[in-house]
């Protein structure tokens, strides 16, 4: 005769099992999470290191750089000074330089042979700063006069003709021009002014 178990199942045992399954669970997740936050603190601590060292060689680098020069003296700036007041004379001074000697082998060039000179009158111009503080604005005489005869008013417009491409004259224009008699010769004297068109240039002067 086969033997028959009588007793109750254990139930209490797999009950007791299944409840402690969440704990387990529970318990490996928060392991989990520690040791990842574990690692992120680490590599955190890891890049503030390597910040730290690289502010460690600037700071070293900074402290190697060597003092930086000291500014310039007053007396050095009083030098400075002169030497730019001296050089602004020297301009002002160039700008008003004519070179003479070709003014006068151009204007030598154009003139006719039938007329001839009386008088001629050249300065060198005045610079900008110095007319306007001498004159007030006022126009300034002109810088290149000639006088001379001639035979006829047609001499004294192909005189004026000719002045007018000489490079170095601007404004060319006739003063006066009137007949006259001279040792029984009829000629016609004139007076013709011009400016001068620039203040530097090569030549001598």
């Amino acid at each position: 005769m086969r033997a028959v178990n009588l007793l109750p199942r254990d139930h209490g045992q797999r009950t007791l099992k299944k409840e402690n399954l969440p704990l387990l669970v529970g318990g490996c997740t928060g392991v989990l999470v520690v040791a990842v936050l574990g690692a992120l603190f680490m590599m955190g601590s890891g890049k503030i290191a390597s910040a730290q060292r690289n502010l460690d060689d600037l700071n070293r680098q900074f402290a190697a750089l060597p003092p930086p020069p000291a500014g310039p003296s007053a007396l050095q700036q009083q030098l400075a000074g002169e030497q730019s007041a001296r050089v602004s004379a020297l301009t002002t001074a160039m700008s008003s330089r004519v070179s003479w000697d070709r003014v006068f082998r151009e204007f030598s060039l154009v003139l006719p042979g039938d007329v001839w000179l009386t008088n001629l009158s050249a300065k060198s111009p005045i610079s900008p700063a110095t007319n306007a503080s001498s004159t007030g604005g006022s126009t300034v005489a002109s810088m290149f006069t000639i006088q001379g005869r001639t035979y006829s008013h047609d001499g004294v417009a192909r005189l004026l003709s000719r002045l007018q491409v000489v490079p170095d004259l601007t404004n060319v224009q006739l003063i006066s021009s009137t007949r006259s008699t001279v040792a029984n010769q009829p000629v016609v004297e004139f007076t013709i002014a011009a400016d001068i068109a620039s203040a530097t240039g090569g030549g001598g002067s």
